[in-house]
């Protein structure tokens, strides 16, 4: 009983755990697209800097990518993504990309709405996205 009891406590804690771990996963790989695309490779420590996290922290994020299929990473190689990540990426880039314009073109400040959009992108509907979109057509 006890049991049953803690797992349904939890169940409200599992949809933001899920969340959470998804944004991670998309701010990992729309990085991991952007590296490669400045510089060619991207390896941990392009993205430990890039987060300001420790090496520990992005090698376990990166298993975790490698194991939903989203990355392809052995030691001492470059981070690269399979098709599937790629796809993630630019979804994930395309979002932050609208909600940015969007809140530009609200008057919100460049330093501010680069902030914003980082967190936005993640729980944006797409139905708010095309709605971002028509607003940012019609101006």
């Amino acid at each position: 009983m006890a049991r049953k009891n803690a797992a349904k406590r939890s169940q409200p804690f599992d949809r933001t755990r899920h969340d959470h771990a998804r944004e991670t996963a998309e701010d990992y790989v729309e990085a991991i697209a952007s590296l490669i695309e400045e510089r060619g490779v991207c390896r941990g420590a392009d993205l430990a800097k890039h987060f300001g996290v420790s090496h520990v922290t992005v090698t376990k994020t990166v298993l975790r990518l490698k194991r939903e299929g989203l990355a392809e990473a052995a030691p001492y190689r470059p981070i690269d993504l399979t098709a599937k990540g790629r796809r993630m990426a630019r979804a994930a880039k395309r979002r932050h990309e609208i909600v940015y314009a969007f809140l530009q073109a609200l008057g919100v400040s460049d330093a501010v709405a680069k902030i914003d959009s980082e967190g936005i992108e993640h729980h944006v509907s797409e139905e708010t996205l095309k709605a971002f979109q028509r607003y940012l057509e019609g101006k």
